[in-house]
């Protein structure tokens, strides 16, 4: 018996297809969103990033459901990520 993996083209990516490889990414907090401290790293210049966990991935990830824990409040860059868009391609090519 074969098992043939089927992937989908960049152009179909959805909630439902999303393996959240944008929450790799640097993210820098560049206003107050609301965002738990929790959540929140300062980097080596004084600058607020969003933590990363040491396998890189952002620390609001929750990993089980691959969706974001602070969605309502997340930084304005995650908020502007177009699904589907150059940033969500190159990150599928990078992390897939």
């Amino acid at each position: 018996m074969t098992i043939e993996i089927v992937r989908l083209p960049d152009s179909i990516v959805s909630c439902t297809s999303c393996e959240a490889c944008c929450c790799r990414f640097e993210v820098i907090l560049i206003s107050d969103t609301g965002v738990p401290d929790k959540f929140i790293e300062v980097d080596k210049w004084g600058g607020l990033t969003m933590a990363q966990l040491d396998d890189g991935w952002c620390s609001a990830l929750d990993r089980n459901t691959m969706t974001c824990k602070v969605y309502e409040k997340r930084p304005q860059v995650c908020h502007d990520l177009e699904m589907g868009g150059y940033e969500c391609i190159s990150a599928r090519r990078a992390y897939l």
